[in-house]
């Protein structure tokens, strides 16, 4: 199976994991939340599938187009 990397474009502190490893996403469903400039961004899935790993926890801080998760589709 495929693997896509779900990369953020902001970087911040994580403030909300609302999925579980293991679980079905569907294209555009927020996979992770991070906290910039005082606004909550979401981070999407670009694709269906399963979500095999999370790669934060929340309150980590992280960098522009660092990887958070990695869906099999």
């Amino acid at each position: 199976m495929p693997e896509i990397k779900i990369v953020t474009e902001v970087a911040g502190r994580i403030c909300a994991l609302p999925v579980q490893v293991g679980g079905t996403i569907e294209d555009g469903d927020d996979v992770v939340f991070v906290e910039a400039m005082k606004m909550e961004i979401p981070v999407a899935a670009p694709a269906a599938g399963r979500l095999k790993s999370i790669l934060v926890n929340v309150d980590d801080v992280v960098a522009e187009g660092q990887v958070l998760a990695i869906v099999e589709t």
